[in-house]
């Protein structure tokens, strides 16, 4: 026990003569918000049931089946159980290691060595059972640096289990958004081949009148039939939707029958400039720091291992030769306690690479962090601008609507009449035709665009008080130039 209590004196004396840490110091810099042009004011919260506001049962119904059974989120929250399952491997470092070995054996032992006969020169069973207790003495951190490292990684997968999240809602109510803006086409060319059938059967009746030729009735049948074409494709894009929205929601054909989607299309108010706290909204750039807080704790791990591992080591068992009875005896028994110690002192520079690789992926996790927050911004200022622009267009479509309705009407009174010609009918109608299929694509429109909005301004996304995302600072984690461990 004298030399066990000698090195643990003697270990901060070995600490000064180790390797000495590379001077590495990190080259990137996170950007802070306020370099990023934000507006002074924050938003209000949005809920975290956000799709909920569009009044759509149905559409309740499918972003919670997604939520609960999607294959894609299902794996995103498998990456958080293995992260937290990485953190308690790296805490049980922390406590006394003990394991159970025994063996029984046939072996011929030397007759020209430590054992006389009639045990040398000829095969005995040797046996033994051994308890072993290892306890690593964490006196310069190393397991608490790894598992510093392990619980920000299990933060950046959880945080990341909340962006899929967002992801998911966002991308089942973009495809059912889809699924509406495809069953107004098809009722707008179902519209448009009832109105080709009826200028068809009114060619027909003046050529047959002799005021209408041949010609145009041929154009008509032609027109008739090209409009049933596009019937055709609109109720295609409307079932292809119904899939996309199945495969979200991880379901087969069982989920391929859906009602008339009632979205409210005046749902979730939203802001028109970017808002002071994006960055702090979106569960994606909270992820992104927690990456640089993993990466600046791998470094951690990387600097701390240019020190000593001090360990304690016992063991108790038996042992005997000549079969399994003389284990039993009281002279058999065997124990021992003592210290190890494993002291790096050349290793042709593994160490100051390993630091140099982790210095590295820090600058990597805070390039990935710059990237993500510079995209963040772009995201949701486009987001912005696409919902003022589906406004302003759906301000004026109205009016589009209104007046091609009231052209094709008046055209075709005249055209009965026989005072102006087939193709004036058919102008009004192209018109009729062009401002339906844009009222359904606009309407269509400004619902997607409010959905990226919230998607570009993190959704309901609240990080967890118990789980607080870390700020990408790496205070502590530099080494000076020249610094020893």
């Amino acid at each position: 026990m004298k030399s066990l209590a000698s090195i643990l004196l003697s270990a901060p004396l070995l600490a000064a003569g180790c390797v000495p840490a590379p001077p590495t110091t990190q080259s990137e810099t996170p950007l802070a918000a306020t370099s990023l042009g934000l507006a002074s004011e924050a938003m209000p919260s949005i809920s975290e049931r956000w799709w909920m506001e569009f009044g759509d049962p149905q559409l309740d119904r499918l972003v919670g089946e997604a939520l609960a059974g999607s294959p894609t989120l299902a794996a995103a929250l498998a990456r958080v159980r293995a992260a937290q399952a990485q953190v308690s491997a790296a805490r049980s470092q922390l406590y006394p290691q003990v394991n159970l070995d025994g063996n029984e054996t046939l072996q011929r032992l030397s007759a020209n060595y430590i054992y006389p006969p009639p045990l040398g020169g000829h095969g005995n069973w040797i046996g033994s059972v051994q308890a072993n207790l290892t306890w690593s003495l964490d006196f310069f951190g190393k397991q608490q640096a790894q598992i510093d490292r392990a619980r920000a990684a299990a933060q950046a997968a959880a945080l990341d289990a909340l962006a899929a999240r967002l992801v998911l809602a966002g991308s089942v109510t973009q495809a059912y958004i889809a699924y509406g803006r495809a069953r107004d086409l098809v009722a707008v060319a179902e519209q448009t081949v009832t109105q080709q059938q009826d200028i068809l059967k009114l060619t027909t009746d003046r050529v047959s009148s002799g005021l209408e030729t041949e010609a145009a009735q041929q154009q008509s049948r032609a027109l008739a039939a090209f409009a049933r074409q596009d019937l055709v494709l609109a109720r295609a894009v409307r079932e292809t939707a119904v899939h996309q929205i199945a495969l979200l929601i991880g379901r087969g054909a069982d989920a391929y029958a859906l009602d008339k989607p009632q979205l409210a299309i005046t749902a979730l108010t939203l802001p028109e400039i970017l808002p002071a706290d994006l960055l702090a909204r979106r569960a994606d750039i909270a992820a992104a720091q927690a990456r640089i807080e993993t990466a600046a704790k791998g470094r951690e791990v990387a600097r701390r291992a240019f020190y000593p591992d001090i360990n304690l080591l016992g063991l108790v068992g038996v042992a005997a030769i000549s079969g399994v009875g003389p284990l039993l005896a009281a002279n058999a028994v065997q124990y021992g306690v003592g210290a190890a110690i494993h002291l790096p002192i050349f290793d042709a520079g593994k160490l100051r690479a390993n630091l140099a690789g982790a210095t590295a992926d820090v600058d990597a996790a805070i390039a990935d962090y710059n990237q993500a927050v510079v995209t963040s911004v772009r995201e949701a200022a486009d987001a912005i601008t696409s919902l003022r622009a589906a406004q302003g267009r759906l301000a004026e479509q109205s009016t589009a609507m209104s007046a091609a309705q009231a052209s094709f009407d008046l055209a075709r009174e005249r055209y009965t009449s026989g005072l102006i010609p087939q193709l004036n009918v058919l102008s009004a109608e192209d018109l009729v035709i062009r401002a339906q299929r844009q009222s359904a694509t606009l309407n269509a429109d400004l619902l997607s665009a409010r959905v990226t909005l919230v998607m570009a301004l993190g959704g309901g996304f609240t990080p967890p008080p118990s789980s607080s995302v870390p700020s990408p600072s790496l205070q502590g984690v530099s080494s000076a130039p020249g610094a020893k461990p």
